[in-house]
């Protein structure tokens, strides 16, 4: 355990707690978070993972710009249901997403695990979009994922980010709850 992953844990319990909660000042200190991961992505070879946590750099930006901007409401955005529609697409995006990034990832590096990495990036950042629009979804897509995180990161030995992760999952449980019920309010 580095204590560049230490920093970024912490940054993450903090950033998640506060996405839960519905509070902007989640998306600055998601963005410490994601700019440590990246560079201790970097350093372990997980290239899908930097440029992960490159993406999700520019869209804590645009995160905090859409819950901020004004919008009705205590906390901004209001959280809404994705249409059928638009999980049908997220999800053919992110598979096609995953194909696509795996292929160059196998073909262009030397990465770890192409393909898994991938994969979890893809649907990752679907998770994320969902997130940044406050799409009550985004929470059961982020269940799937930390959950496979986990497993994918204590394959690896980080046992600290395999317990972030695992702590992501309790907070995506938590966050699903809360924001069923911030729905349901708004109807």
């Amino acid at each position: 355990m580095s204590s560049l992953e230490l920093i970024a844990s912490l940054l993450g319990v903090i950033a998640v707690w506060l996405t839960v909660r519905q509070n902007p000042w989640c998306w600055p200190i998601g963005l410490g978070m994601v700019s440590l991961y990246a560079w201790f992505f970097l350093d372990a070879r997980l290239y899908s993972q930097v440029l992960l946590h490159s993406v999700f750099a520019a869209m804590q930006l645009y995160g905090w710009w859409a819950w901020t901007r004004g919008a009705a409401g205590e906390h901004g955005r209001p959280v809404t249901g994705a249409s059928p529609r638009e999980v049908a697409i997220g999800i053919a995006c992110a598979v096609l997403g995953s194909l696509l990034l795996g292929s160059a990832m196998a073909s262009f590096t030397e990465a770890a695990f192409p393909w898994i990495d991938a994969t979890l990036t893809a649907f990752s950042l679907l998770a994320q979009l969902w997130m940044a629009l406050k799409r009550l979804q985004c929470w059961v897509l982020w269940i799937v994922v930390d959950v496979l995180f986990v497993a994918f990161f204590s394959y690896q030995g980080y046992w600290l980010t395999a317990g972030l992760y695992a702590l992501f999952t309790g907070l995506a449980v938590m966050g699903l709850r809360e924001w069923r019920t911030a729905l349901v309010a708004t109807r």
